[in-house]
C-alpha cells in the first residue's frame, strides 16, 4: 500500500514538472512577427566610412545610379531610390532605397550610413463589367459580355532583411567613396588652384628682376673701365 501511494505521488510530481516544462517553452518559443518586432544589435543596415556626410552620401548616389535605380530625394545627407522590376506577366515589384548619412563624432571625419530598402510586391487583378440592355416589357437584362478592367494591386510590403544585399551596396559605395569630390571639397581645391596660379607670376618675375640688375652691374662697370 505505501509503495503505490509513493509511486503515485511520483508521477504526480513527474507530470506536474512536465507540465512546467512545456509551459516555458511555449513561452520562449516567438512567432515570426514577433522576431521581426523586436530590436538586436546587428548592424546589416549600417556601415561607417571615412570622409564627411557629403562624400558618403554622394558616393551611395552613385551606387544606386549604377545598378538602375532613379534617384527621387536627394539632399546632402538623406537619399531616395527606387527600382521597378517584373517577376512575371501578372507580377510587378518595387524597392525603395533609403539612405542617411550622420557624421560620427565632430573631427573623427568618418560617417555612418544607414540604408533599409523596402519591397513593394503588385499583382494584376482582373475585373469583369457585365452590359445591361433595357426591354420594356421585361426591364433591364444583364448580358456576359461587357468591358474588362486590369489593375495593379499591392499585394505584399517588407523591408529586405538580408545581410548580402546590403553588404554589396556598402561595398559599392566604397568603391565609389575614393572618386568622390563634393562641391566644398571642390571648392576649396579651386581657391588653392587660384592662389598657386597668383604666387606663380611672382616668382617668374624675381629672376627677370634679378638678371636686369646683373645686367645694369655689368654695364656700369664697363662704363667705368
Amino acid at each position: 500500500m505505501k509503495f503505490r501511494l509513493k509511486m503515485r505521488r511520483l508521477f504526480l510530481y513527474l507530470s506536474a514538472a512536465l507540465s512546467l516544462n512545456l509551459v516555458s517553452a511555449c513561452s520562449a518559443t516567438k512567432s515570426p512577427a514577433q522576431q521581426h518586432e523586436e530590436f538586436g544589435a546587428s548592424g546589416v543596415f549600417t556601415r561607417s566610412f571615412p570622409g564627411t556626410e557629403q562624400s558618403a552620401c554622394e558616393a551611395a548616389r552613385r551606387a544606386l545610379l549604377s545598378q538602375g535605380y532613379v534617384i527621387s530625394d536627394w539632399k546632402p545627407s538623406i537619399l531616395k531610390g527606387r527600382r521597378k522590376y517584373q517577376h512575371d506577366a501578372e507580377v510587378h515589384a518595387e524597392i525603395e532605397f533609403n539612405v542617411v548619412c550622420v557624421a560620427n563624432s565632430l573631427g573623427s571625419n568618418s560617417t555612418t550610413i544607414f540604408a533599409n530598402a523596402v519591397r513593394d510586391r503588385y499583382s494584376l487583378k482582373k475585373s469583369n463589367t457585365s452590359a445591361s440592355i433595357g426591354v420594356s416589357a421585361i426591364g433591364s437584362v444583364s448580358l456576359p459580355f461587357g468591358t474588362t478592367d486590369d489593375a495593379m494591386v499591392k499585394v505584399a510590403s517588407e523591408t529586405i532583411p538580408t545581410g548580402q544585399f546590403y553588404n554589396q551596396f556598402f561595398d559599392l559605395v566604397e568603391r565609389y567613396l575614393d572618386s568622390v569630390q563634393t562641391p566644398a571639397e571642390a571648392e576649396t581645391e579651386k581657391k588653392e588652384s587660384v592662389a598657386v596660379k597668383a604666387i606663380l607670376p611672382e616668382q617668374s618675375s624675381a629672376p627677370d628682376q634679378a638678371g636686369r640688375e646683373m645686367n645694369k652691374s655689368d654695364a656700369d662697370k664697363n662704363a667705368g673701365n
